[in-house]
């Protein structure tokens, strides 16, 4: 195990040494969730707990419902959850997205596997965490939507070559006003990740946003840290 720090310091993460680890994914995923103080979010796949806690760190008195299907995981997301004050805030549930039947809630979230089947690399075969094809995708989809209330919002991080068939599954689960918010690494180079937002029973137009500038220069772009050492919400 390692203990990592996040957020510049604010959120205390133990998580495993070798396999998944969180970062960048994880706080920009916490950043792009619309809470609000006492509203109560899911996160679908919760792992260690990284997104749960950043987005906890940002907005005062949430209730959260993690589900991950690893005992291991499970139980540090429960340790992390009292390691930095929230373990009466969070409730962590050991289950499958695919039937798992929870509580309702204002937002769900979730950082998805994204290796196609037979092709995630030996260091990260973890039980259940390393594929998703388009069926699978659209499981974590319909997982997000099941508890979620009429006009809630659904927040999902993705490999940029994704977006299309992640929003086909939004639409297809009940989903509208679905949002690109792409991560750019640097200024003229292609977005390897991007987030994607919705809003169940939404009517809007779909919508593309000018994203975020991850480095410039030497360095994190002041947006950038702004996001992961001050906790701050995403621009835009």
């Amino acid at each position: 195990m390692t203990e990592d720090r996040l957020l510049g310091g604010r959120i205390r993460l133990v998580q495993p040494q070798s396999g998944l680890k969180a970062g960048l994914d994880a706080v920009m995923l916490a950043a792009a969730i619309p809470a609000k103080p006492g509203e109560t979010v899911l996160d679908a796949g919760c792992g260690a707990g990284a997104v749960f806690l950043c987005l906890m760190a940002r907005v005062p008195g949430l209730r959260v419902i993690a589900l991950e299907r690893d005992p291991e995981l499970a139980a540090l997301a429960r340790e992390n959850a009292a390691l930095n004050g929230f373990a009466d805030q969070v409730q962590v549930i050991e289950g499958d997205v695919a039937d798992a039947t929870l509580p309702p809630v204002q937002h769900s979230c979730a950082n998805p596997p994204f290796w196609p089947d037979g092709t995630a690399p030996p260091a990260v075969l973890r039980a259940g965490a390393t594929h998703a094809g388009a069926t699978g995708l659209l499981v974590w989809v319909r997982a997000l939507a099941n508890p979620l209330r009429a006009g809630g919002s659904a927040t999902l991080v993705l490999p940029a070559t994704r977006f299309s068939e992640a929003a086909s599954a939004l639409r297809l689960t009940g989903f509208g006003d679905v949002g690109l918010y792409p991560l750019w690494p640097r200024a003229g180079v292609a977005a390897r990740r991007v987030l994607l937002t919705a809003r169940r029973g939404g009517r809007g137009p779909d919508r593309v946003t000018s994203g975020l500038i991850l480095h410039d220069g030497a360095g994190w772009s002041a947006a950038a840290e702004a996001v992961l050492r001050d906790a701050q919400a995403l621009p835009g």
